[in-house]
Order: structure tokens, then C-alpha cells, then sequence
């Protein structure tokens, strides 16, 4: 990282860093949210201003981690779909897996409703979860 004359600057930190955080305005659509305006200091020093909303600045810096963590995650599932089906056949598999053939039990008819069920309950609690974090 260098200064504004060109000497390299050394830092102890390896992290990003918000290193201020700016109230711009109260919010017009949610009563009790603020707007912020959070300045990040990037690993490799470069700076950047990034939107947050909370109740205060806590909530919005711990929104703007939050919808951070959410992009990266989504930017792998669409980077790489094969990863969910490697997961649903896994699912699939393991009741063959650990208890051998139970195929044409009652278990089996058992176990493959609640895996559909788990999965699709946790799809939608995901979509849910990231239609709240565009809000």
C-alpha cells in the first residue's frame, strides 16, 4: 500500500478493513433503517465505498458481510451446477449405502419423500433467505 506521496506503507492487518463508515440518510420506504456509506480497505490496499442499510451501523456493517458471504456462494452454485447434482445423487445413495438393499420397502419410499422434501424446503429457505438481503 503506498501513501499519497509514494512511500510504501507497511500495515500489521491481513484483513479487510471498514475503515469508515458514513450515515447518509434515514430511510424513506423503512422506518428505523438507516442508509451508510462504508469505505473498505481491500488486503491489497485498494479502497472502495460500498451501500449498506440497517438500524445502525453495526446491523448495516454485519448486512453488508452477510450479502457479501451470499454473492460468493452463489457465484460458485452458478460457477459450478454439477456441485447440487453431486449432492442429490449423494443423498440418493445412502440409504442403499448404509443399509443395503431396501429398495422396494417402505423405508425407502419413506426416506426418498422426506430427501425431496429437505431439498426443496431448502432451496426455498435459500430463495427466501436472498430475496430478504435484496430488500
Amino acid at each position: 500500500m503506498k501513501n499519497s506521496q509514494g512511500h510504501i506503507i507497511k500495515t500489521k492487518y491481513n484483513k479487510r478493513r471498514a475503515i469508515e463508515c458514513k450515515m447518509e440518510r434515514k430511510s424513506a420506504s423503512n422506518p428505523g433503517y438507516f442508509k451508510y456509506n462504508i469505505t473498505i480497505r481491500e488486503k491489497n490496499g485498494d479502497v472502495h465505498t460500498e451501500p449498506a442499510y440497517g438500524t445502525d451501523m453495526q446491523d448495516a456493517l454485519s448486512r453488508l458481510i452477510n450479502t457479501e458471504r451470499t454473492v460468493k456462494i452463489e457465484k460458485k452454485l452458478e460457477r459450478n451446477p454439477f456441485l447440487f447434482f453431486v449432492v442429490w445423487v449423494s443423498l440418493m445413495a445412502l440409504p442403499v449405502i448404509w443399509h443395503g438393499d431396501i429398495t422396494y420397502t417402505p423405508w425407502f419410499v419413506l426416506y426418498m419423500f422426506v430427501s425431496f422434501a429437505s431439498i426443496f424446503l431448502a432451496a426455498g429457505l435459500w430463495q427466501r433467505y436472498l430475496e430478504k438481503g435484496k430488500k
